[in-house]
């Protein structure tokens, strides 16, 4: 089968794909391949004729823009999902589509960004749960449960407290957890979904040294992330997806991070710093003062001008959140003040902070953000329900629509209409939906936490360019960030924050990605 290419214009062009075995030069068959698999969702093709072939032992970085049907095609391997046509071959065995049992007792398991474990128990009975579920076991003891946990953490040379409630553990171990989970239900195709996204640099190499174990022990990986270079770093084969197709497979060495970027957009993606002059004369618009929660961060002194834009990073545990959360009410200080205009906000309470004209889109914009089975309408107003009232307290109905509709175009939301539900949007949409909420209100000051984390690359170069056009118009941003390029290609000025406190602030021909980063290592 041939599939579609992407030329340097992003035309489309015929192109052989290239099979790991070919790339690898030898004749070993794959362990799971999907052929002509087609799916609809109504008037969408989510999938269109889509063939991969995955290799024990290789790590296969599944690539794309947010909703061009990695996440369904993953649904449809996995069982979740019945494809319209196809077929689904597991080591020379044909299926015309799988359900979730029988997909799982073909070694297939999907880590899911939320790694779907059980919160309030310990890491050996999430780690045996599932497996026992799939044979039927009718008793559980805890020893034997606790043995079978134990083994695999040990091959795997883990230090993980097999009695530790999950809940308690980092982002990191829960994901070491879902791993070990996988192996003990003898795993064979492992898809990650975004795995790196809430680690440290120290937690990603540490990853990255188990995914080696996994390939040595025969193991076949699909990575499915954004991060360009961590696909460049980790994946021996690489296929890419656009509007529901495969546009390009090949092995790694045929890529690098602007072809990625072209061909999962059909574009080329400048990564360049875009900054408008800031006049000396632009008015104070927040001032922080002396800002402190014990425990969390001390003494944070910064200002934000008009139509400025200033990062705030640091890593993991640094306090940059809390930082935020403050500012926004979420996390009442002990002491220090914030004015906005001039006048003192009352940060006892989120209704303070919204008060005062300060929005804030949140880490996690799926639990924190949106209302998930509401509509793209519904959340877009749901904060700016006051800024749409006639003199008589009632809705204008019509100004409401207005509103829904130009957020709608200029977001560029990919969805059939503003009905649709948010739970039915891909990431980088749902991000553009809490954006819209947030602009709905008309704020002063904007917080974004972590802006794009989990979107494509297309998507994050359309928020970036979205956030320079409200500083443009004289909004007062704050981007909380550990993208070091994302930080770089939109901020004036960075504020690098060390143990909860400002360390460092960075300005001019200072923002620069070696700079950020050699202040957080200081």
């Amino acid at each position: 089968m041939r599939t579609p290419n992407c030329d340097e214009r992003g035309g489309s062009v015929e192109q052989e794909p290239v099979t790991s075995a070919q790339a690898a030069g030898g004749d070993k068959q794959p362990i799971l391949s999907v052929r002509g698999i087609s799916k609809r969702f109504g008037g969408v093709q989510a999938l269109d004729d889509v063939s991969l072939d995955l290799y024990p032992g290789e790590v296969h970085c599944l690539a794309g823009e947010n909703g061009c049907g990695k996440s369904t095609l993953i649904k449809v391997i996995s069982g979740a999902e019945t494809p319209d046509s196809g077929e689904i071959v597991i080591e020379g065995a044909s299926h015309r589509h799988m359900n979730t049992t029988s997909a799982i007792e073909s070694g297939i398991q999907v880590i899911y960004q939320d790694f779907s474990l059980f919160p309030s128990l310990t890491v050996a009975e999430n780690i045996v749960l599932t497996s026992a579920i799939a044979v039927q076991k009718k008793f559980y003891t805890s020893g034997a449960a606790r043995a079978t946990a134990k083994a695999i953490v040990d091959e795997l040379q883990l230090d993980l407290d097999l009695d530790a409630e999950v809940g308690e553990l980092s982002v990191a171990n829960k994901q070491l957890t879902a791993i070990c989970r996988a192996l003990v239900s003898d795993a064979r195709v492992i898809f990650m979904d975004e795995p790196t996204t809430a680690l440290t640099h120290t937690e990603v190499k540490r990853l990255f040294q188990i995914v080696d174990q996994l390939r040595d022990r025969g193991v076949a990986l699909v990575f499915v992330s954004h991060k360009l270079t961590e696909i460049l770093q980790i994946s021996q084969q690489v296929t890419i997806m656009r509007s529901g197709k495969v546009v390009k497979t090949g092995p790694v060495s045929e890529f690098d991070t602007r072809s990625i970027a072209r061909h999962m957009t059909g574009r080329d993606i400048e990564d360049v710093r875009i900054v408008s002059d800031l006049p000396e004369s632009s008015p104070l618009c927040m001032e922080v003062k002396d800002l402190t929660l014990n425990g969390a961060f001390w003494d944070v002194n910064f200002d934000v001008r008009r139509g400025e834009i200033i990062g705030v990073t640091g890593l993991l545990g640094s306090g940059r959140t809390e930082i935020a959360e403050s500012l926004f009410g979420l996390l009442p200080p002990d002491r220090g003040e914030v004015l906005v205009d001039g006048e003192r906000v009352e940060l006892s309470s989120i209704n303070g902070s919204v008060s005062a004209g300060i929005g804030y889109v949140p880490e996690d914009r799926l639990t924190q953000g949106l209302f998930l089975e509401k509509s793209i309408a519904d959340n877009i107003t749901a904060g700016s329900l006051d800024q749409h009232r006639t003199r008589w307290h009632t809705l204008d109905f019509r100004k409401v629509k207005a509103t829904i509709h130009r957020l709608f175009t200029e977001l560029r939301i990919k969805a059939p209409n503003a009905k649709a539900a948010v739970r039915t949007l891909s990431g980088g949409n749902a991000q553009r939906v809490v954006l819209a909420k947030w602009l709905a209100t008309k704020p002063k000051v904007l917080i974004l936490n972590g802006p794009t984390v989990g979107v494509d690359v297309g998507s994050k170069e359309q928020i970036l360019e979205l956030l320079r056009e409200q500083a443009s118009e004289g909004m007062a941003i704050i981007v909380i960030s550990d993208d070091e390029p994302e930080l770089v290609a939109c901020c004036h000025r960075v504020l690098v924050v060390t143990k909860g406190r400002i360390t460092t602030e960075l300005r001019g021909d200072d923002v620069s990605v070696e700079r950020i980063q050699e202040s957080m290592a200081a």
